[in-house]
């Protein structure tokens, strides 16, 4: 049987979680299909709201019976993960009561997700044999930090090695270069000590299994 997903992001760039949750389902033997509905080209678009965004896919669907369970990418931000999570539950239980869903809500951004490779920072930054000290946090610390989508752009800066026009092009970049990051994370690399990447997959090959 087929496992029919939805993938409901935070924006564009996070689109690239599909591949992983393809990935998990492949090594557990399960066929799935994701659909990752692009929200932010309708209209009325439904903002944040995980509620809306669920009413919205629904609406670009065949009817909300099409999806065997949903995954919701929700960065935690200012709030606690728990927070997120019952905001999740609750969305999905008003609008599609008895739907799967599995929450994924990196602590604070996911770019905390992107800040534990070194080598995949270079490769975007293009300059894959440089050599100059990046100052990235140790896994134990990455769930900590203040801002991590700035310390992930100053790190690509960084790598690159580049200043002046060059670096501006770069910077301008940095959405690509971030979604590019997120299709090369390696889910059996150093992201696997952190609790809410944990928690995620955990959750997510519990669903798989239930199916």
């Amino acid at each position: 049987m087929t496992i029919r997903a939805l993938y409901l992001c935070e924006g564009t760039s996070d689109m690239g979680l599909r591949s992983h949750i393809e990935g998990i389902a492949w090594d557990m033997g399960r066929e799935i299909h994701v659909t990752v509905p692009e929200l932010d080209r309708l209209p009325n678009k439904p903002g944040r709201s995980v509620a809306n965004k669920l009413r919205a896919a629904q609406q670009l669907s065949d009817g909300e019976n099409e999806f065997d369970l949903v995954v919701v990418h929700r960065d935690s931000d200012r709030e606690r993960p728990d927070e997120r999570r019952r905001e999740i539950t609750d969305a999905v239980s008003a609008v599609s009561p008895g739907l799967a869903h599995v929450p994924a809500i990196p602590v604070r951004m996911l770019e905390a997700w992107l800040l534990l490779d070194q080598v995949a920072i270079r490769e975007v930054a293009g300059n894959p044999n440089g050599r100059v000290a990046l100052n990235l946090p140790r896994p134990a610390r990455a769930e900590s930090v203040p801002d991590p989508k700035e310390m992930l752009k100053q790190a690509i800066a960084t790598a690159s090695e580049e200043s002046g026009r060059r670096l501006q092009k770069l910077q301008a970049r940095f959405p690509e270069n971030r979604a590019r990051l997120l299709q090369m994370l390696d889910r059996e690399g150093p992201i696997r000590q952190l609790a809410s990447w944990r928690s995620f997959t955990d959750d997510l090959r519990e669903a798989l299994g239930s199916h």
